[in-house]
């Protein structure tokens, strides 16, 4: 009892009898009697989220972190970052791991969701410790953070507790939350990187998408093994939609089973309708877009449209140079704005300066893409990217085949990151090479832009690529765009160049009729423009035309008007190519001796211009003359200065085709054995770069030789006219 009139400032307290206090008790004054003091057991909170009963795919994930922990079931000290995109199964991740844990955290497991991307902003630091404290019986807590922090490691110290933070936004929210004790794990969710954690030595681990495999088995788990095998068609539609993010593929299960009586199909219908696919994926509120918008919330403004612009490109994988033309900055800025994606893990990291969204993700920023794509300023930006690609290409183009280099190019930008530029033809063939896809994508995007100019010009700047490297699929349908362009701008130069590059793609195709007939309509047009080099072209188009189809008279007197026209042009190097040309159908025509000064003489004229790519082809059919002439030196010699021409410049098909003259040569000569290695390494060459009829044509070759029991080759070397070719064949 208290005294009821103590001295100012005096409390006087006094206990009569027995009497017994529970709890903490600060005792002042006299107490008479027995005092029986109760200390009240800390509660052992569990407070983990749900998750599934088996975690689908993140079993090397699972493992990982079994590693990370102190062997022994010793003081699991220490701090886990789990990272990735929104709806990746971080938290489920997290709470699986620190459930297989329990037995290791007896004094309690501890929840908070920091809302790092919740309408409201994130949840402050202060809000968690305050619930971390109440769990344990703690009550009034301090206000304070750095006072409720002092308590909260207080409290955890001598204790063994797992603390899952989920959603956190920074590291800052994070480190007050921090025990800082020998018994604690701590692991904090994110779809940020939060790098600045790694200050406090906490272990990362970044989630990726799942397999399709993983994703295949919990759409089975959820909707049931009959379902999913009687529709095992749609079923993978339904997988490969949702991208490998768990998230989706709950979500389409959930709208699967919902519905028992309605197919998979429609589902995978659904969801196969571009960005009707994010409106698919949502069960009762719950959404990938939902996820992906929130985001997209903390990006900062200038982070925010550039995910908008990429999200427009033609292309899946970008580079930095992209982004830099995109948001009109140099390199460092684009830098720094693509970190900023990247460290809400909008945007993934594929290998040095190179990018790409997640399949869901970039169907998310290209419709916040689409919603300003009228506006000028993005205009702007997409024009940018074309007119880039275009000036980028045009240097290749100039370093690589100067001679083509002739036509106008029509730029309506000028953006503040310039076309790159070269130091050899060795480099701007490699650029060309690792923008194949990206150039086609950006070709066939001018028609979507209305930018036909910039359609033909660009088909034309990539003429080195298409030479060299003969991608056939894609020489051809870049020149019908390009033919398509040039007549909708209404551009007879550029009509002329689609129609005879365009051939010559159409005859390596292998389209000899519709290849004489563009030479046709070129050589038509050349003439009603008295453009003498046209005609010129057109005529060497139709000369290759008539050798391919066996009318050696008529391609040979083609290619001697051709001669005589760009001798009349002082065109040295297109007269040294006609010539050659000449040089090969006098091979076709088993006229031999009288092919290797034509040859010869284009070999140095191609020198004295320096064009070294066409002087190896010259080497390659004077080696195949004088091996036809029994002259063996000469022949190999030449065979190999060709083949390290081809080499140096990265011309794979030449390569593989002079071997293939070479492996002729020994055939002729009576040498299987020497002729089937180079039929060998010639095949080799042609199914590395994807050319299936030369694959074949050599396969059809070395059947000749093939191998009896007793180990020796057959004795009939003899191949197969009609898989064949002579001597002049190669399509140039």
């Amino acid at each position: 009892m208290t005294d009821a009139n103590p001295p100012f400032g005096v409390v006087r307290n006094s206990l009569t009898g027995g009497g017994g206090v529970g709890g903490s008790v600060v005792q002042a004054g006299t107490i008479n009697g027995g005092v029986h003091l109760h200390a009240q057991p800390l509660p052992k909170p569990r407070q983990l989220p749900p998750s599934p009963r088996r975690l689908i795919g993140r079993e090397a994930d699972l493992a990982a972190l079994d590693r990370s922990l102190s062997p022994g079931g010793g003081a699991p000290d220490g701090t886990f970052v789990v990272t990735g995109p929104a709806g990746v199964g971080k938290t489920a991740l997290a709470a699986q791991w620190l459930r297989g844990q329990a037995g290791r955290f007896p004094d309690g497991q501890l929840y908070a969701d920091l809302r790092g991307y919740a309408p409201g902003g994130p949840a402050d630091p202060a809000e968690a410790l305050g619930a971390f404290l109440r769990a344990f019986g703690i009550s009034p807590v301090p206000r304070g953070l750095a006072e409720g922090a002092a308590l909260w490691r207080s409290l955890a110290a001598e204790r063994r507790i797992a603390v899952l933070l989920d959603n956190a936004s920074t590291a800052a929210q994070v480190r007050p939350l921090l025990p800082g004790s020998d018994g604690t794990v701590v692991v904090v969710t994110s779809r940020r990187r939060l790098t600045g954690l790694g200050i406090d030595g906490a272990v990362f681990r970044a989630l990726a998408p799942l397999a399709p495999e993983a994703s295949a088995e919990i759409l089975v788990e959820r909707v049931g093994e009959r379902r999913v095998a009687d529709e095992s068609v749609a079923a993978a539609e339904v997988v490969d939609a949702c991208a490998g993010l768990p998230l989706a593929i709950c979500l389409a299960a959930a709208r699967i089973a919902a519905r028992p009586a309605q197919p998979l199909a429609a589902t995978a219908e659904m969801l196969g309708r571009g960005t009707d696919r994010l409106a698919a994926l949502n069960v009762e509120g719950e959404t990938v877009r939902g996820l992906l918008d929130a985001s997209y919330g903390v990006l900062e403004p200038a982070a925010a449209r550039l995910y908008g612009l990429l999200g427009l490109l033609p292309f899946a994988e970008f580079t930095l140079e992209n982004a830099a033309v995109l948001a009109d900055t140099d390199l460092a800025g684009a830098d720094r704005l693509l970190d900023g994606l990247i460290d809400v893990h909008l945007l993934e990291e594929k290998g040095p300066e190179r990018f790409r969204f997640h399949d869901l993700v970039r169907l998310h920023a290209g419709a916040r893409g689409a919603e300003v794509r009228d506006a000028g300023p993005t205009r702007a930006a997409l024009d940018r990217i074309v007119d880039w690609y275009l000036a980028t290409a045009t240097a290749a183009e100039a370093v690589v085949s100067p001679s083509h280099r002739t036509l106008a190019r029509d730029y309506l930008t000028h953006p503040l990151l310039p076309a790159r530029e070269f130091a050899d033809d060795v480099r701007a063939l490699e650029w060309l090479d690792g923008e194949r896809d990206r150039l086609a994508d950006v070709l066939r995007w001018c028609e979507e832009l209305d930018r036909p100019a910039a359609a033909w010009q660009l088909a034309d700047a990539m003429w080195p690529l298409f030479l060299r490297l003969r991608p056939a699929g894609l020489w051809v349908a870049a020149h019908r765009i390009g033919l398509r362009a040039a007549r909708a701008a209404q551009d007879r130069n550029g009509e002329l160049r689609m129609l005879t590059s365009g051939g010559a793609g159409l005859r390596n195709a292998g389209e000899g009729e519709e290849s004489a007939r563009w030479y046709g309509e070129a050589l038509d047009l050349a003439r009603s423009m008295d453009h003498r080099l046209g005609q010129a072209q057109a005529l060497n188009g139709l000369g290759q035309a008539h050798r391919l189809a066996g009318r050696l008279d008529a391609a040979a007197e083609c290619l001697h008007e051709v001669i005589r026209l760009r001798e009349a042009e002082h065109y040295v190097r297109g007269a040294a190519l006609a010539r050659l040309a000449y040089g090969e159908v006098l091979l076709l025509a088993d006229r031999a001796a009288e092919a290797v000064e034509p040859i010869e003489r284009a070999r140095r004229e191609l020198s004295s211009v320096g064009d070294g790519y066409e002087e190896a082809r010259a080497m390659a059919f004077l080696g195949l003359a004088y091996g036809t002439l029994g002259r063996d030196k000469p022949a190999h010699d030449c065979f190999e200065q060709a083949l390290a021409g081809f080499r140096a410049r990265r011309s794979a098909h030449w390569e593989a085709r002079t071997l293939e003259l070479a492996g002729q040569v020994e055939e002729s000569r009576g040498r299987p054995e020497a002729a089937r290695a180079r039929f060998e390494q010639s095949r080799a060459r042609y199914t590395q770069l994807g050319a299936a009829a030369e694959a074949a044509r050599l396969a059809g070759r070395l059947a000749a030789y093939a191998v009896d029991p007793a180990g020796d080759p057959a004795s009939d070397p003899a191949v197969d006219p009609a898989v064949t070719p002579r001597p002049g064949e190669p399509r140039s």
